[in-house]
């Protein structure tokens, strides 16, 4: 599945310098890193988040996991009003395939908010809304672009090790 045309449109018209970067079918940022070939830090992870009414499209490296506790503090909700909704709540309200929304909230009308990690990486890949390419761009032209806020909602990714519970 390519790029969406509009968000193609989106980024010429804003004269936004970036660069299609066709990729391996992947479903997630770490997936998209490995295939890449690329620091986990270089890549962004784009997830939907539901904060009581409100959607929001969450960005953070792929380096770190999204913590909710302080997401919520961010926000300035309860914990438990922040959740991370179920694929098809993507796909119906959205019109995306479920793993499929792309890192640019304003294509989705959404707001976004960006972890203050990504703003130490000067150029990243971002999804795209589609599973075989995304784009790369300087950071600070995305966050001209999309105008999102900035937070710090973001802990080190802890990995598993192999054969340990």
């Amino acid at each position: 599945m390519p790029i969406n045309k509009k968000l193609l449109n989106h980024l010429e018209q804003n004269r936004i310098k970036h660069e299609v970067v066709p990729h391996k079918k992947v479903f997630t940022a770490v997936d998209a890193a490995a295939t890449l070939k690329v620091k986990l830090e270089q890549v962004v992870k784009s997830l939907l988040v539901k904060a009581g009414n409100n959607f929001y499209l969450a960005l953070l490296p792929a380096s770190k996991n999204l913590d909710l506790s302080k997401l919520a503090r961010f926000l300035k909700v309860k914990p438990a009003a922040v959740k991370l909704p179920k694929e098809k709540v993507m796909a119906e309200k959205f019109k995306v395939k479920p793993g499929a929304m792309s890192a640019f909230g304003s294509q989705h009308k959404i707001p976004v908010i960006v972890d203050q990690g990504l703003a130490k990486v000067k150029e990243a890949i971002f999804a795209s809304g589609s599973f075989t390419e995304s784009i790369r761009m300087k950071i600070k032209d995305y966050l001209n672009l999309e105008k999102p806020l900035l937070g710090n909602f973001a802990v080190i990714r802890k990995v598993k090790k192999k054969g340990k519970k």
